[in-house]
């Protein structure tokens, strides 16, 4: 397909990430068109964007989740592509199948790689046939009876998982048989509600796992570059916490076979723009096993930026332009350490429940080789509507010690009043010997921290 330079793109998300696209734009003298909801008008986004288009109420199931709303506001301001960030309709077939079918610009891969890669059954399928090892694991589970048969084989405790899944919903740990069957009808419940696809299927749960995932970009011709790994392995409910790279467990032979694995992924689909290949790395066996795709831009992008000095979202644009990648494998180097810390609007003490309100101060650190992705100030009201990420505190430090050094020194100087925030938790996350000595797993926050907090 012969693309011509992207001159106006509608933005159709909020909060950082909408941010963050609008910068890129800015820096690439890109005009940008900012879609949302009538509790985004005032904010932070919405003053920064050259334009704002309303495309309804505060609910996201009204506004942010409408692919006829987001292209008709794309068509009726002349925007030529549209840039849907993370979450929302970012990994939605519907929307790049609706933008073809217009005439606009998706930034992002095409329709049927998102349908591919976001079905979990057949990820598994191709990366298998391509040598890539899989987590050991059951082919979709239509009874219980065949679950629990599944399981007798895999050994317990098993990992219940949604074909169609995403951000820890439709995932369920059976310790035993006895909790196999209540649990498959409540993953397949959870599902249903939130990916319409309620397929299931199980994996072996590897104990001491660490979750690492490494960044790929590609330009839909078959050429694809990697741009090295994140560790994401402190999670709370298979929600990420704190991200760094490079991994500090992996050898320089086992960073390169991982790589290598996920370039080979993307390029047997011709992926096109920026996606995330994910790993599961058995800390036991010295070994790493394919978990997914994310067919988008990840919420931990500025990690892999911080490292390698190349803008993910400008790159992206760039690609969808039909400009071809402007960087080959060679020019790509890994320098220093990077840990980003994902601040949110919940209280840790009070078993992480959300706390939207009105954000009397906020001061977030500066210096050099720290950075804050955040769409927040004193002043801002919270809504109660969306994801309770307030910002992304990001630091680089010479070595890995020197990061956590720079993390805890920011953490420090990071003043916000008038609602709770996870700053206090990741300073005692950043304290502890474990994750000091890199001997942490994806368990490791709700075994050992949240266990002595009773939480």
């Amino acid at each position: 397909m012969i693309r011509k330079r992207i001159s106006r793109i509608l933005v159709a998300n909020r909060g950082e990430i909408a941010l963050r696209i609008l910068r890129a734009c800015r820096e690439l003298d890109v005009e940008s068109i900012l879609a949302v909801s009538e509790a985004d008008r005032e904010s932070l986004p919405g003053r920064m964007a050259d334009r704002v288009v309303c495309i309804g109420p505060p609910p996201s199931m009204r506004s942010y989740l409408q692919v006829d709303t987001i292209v008709a506001a794309a068509l009726g301001t002349k925007a030529e592509a549209i840039h849907p960030g993370y979450g929302f309709l970012a990994e939605q077939p519907a929307l790049p199948e609706a933008c073809e079918k217009y005439g606009l610009v998706f930034i992002g891969p095409r329709a049927e790689q998102i349908r591919q890669m976001g079905d979990k059954l057949w990820a598994r399928r191709t990366a298998q046939e391509i040598g890539v090892p899989i987590i050991p694991g059951s082919g979709q589970v239509q009874s219980p009876e065949a679950a629990a048969g599944a399981a007798d084989g895999l050994g317990y405790p098993v990992l219940i998982k949604a074909a169609a899944g995403g951000g820890g919903r439709g995932m369920k740990v059976a310790q035993d048989a006895r909790e196999l069957g209540p649990l498959l009808l409540e993953a397949a419940a959870e599902a249903r509600t939130a990916f319409g696809d309620d397929r299931l299927y199980l994996e072996k749960v590897i104990s001491h796992a660490r979750h690492v995932e490494v960044q790929i970009m590609g330009d839909g011709e078959g050429h694809v570059v990697h741009l090295f790994e994140r560790d994401c392995s402190l999670q709370r409910r298979h929600q990420k916490m704190v991200e760094e790279s490079p991994c500090p467990v992996l050898t320089s032979a086992q960073r390169k076979a991982l790589c290598d694995a996920a370039v080979a992924i993307a390029r047997h689909i011709s992926y096109e723009s920026a996606g995330t290949v994910e790993f599961i790395w058995d800390q036991d066996g010295e070994t790493f096993y394919f978990l997914e795709m994310n067919t988008r831009i990840q919420v931990e992008h500025p990690v892999t930026e911080m490292v390698t000095g190349i803008d993910l979202v400008r790159e992206q644009i760039r690609l969808a332009g039909g400009e071809g990648l402007s960087f080959a494998q060679e020019d790509i180097a890994c320098s220093g350490h990077a840990i980003e810390c994902r601040i949110t609007a919940e209280s840790p003490e009070a078993g992480f429940r959300p706390c939207p309100g009105r954000i009397r101060e906020w001061t977030p650190p500066h210096g050099p080789d720290i950075r804050v992705d955040t769409h927040c100030f004193s002043g801002y009201e919270v809504p109660p509507f969306y994801d309770s990420l307030l910002a992304k505190l990001i630091v680089r430090g010479n070595t890995r010690r020197e990061a956590i050094e720079r993390m805890q020194q920011a953490i420090a100087c990071f003043r916000v009043k008038g609602i709770d925030t996870t700053l206090p938790f990741h300073e005692r996350i950043l304290k502890t010997t474990a994750f000091r000595d890199s001997a942490v797993h994806t368990r490791w926050i709700e075994e050992n921290v949240m266990r002595e907090k009773g939480l």
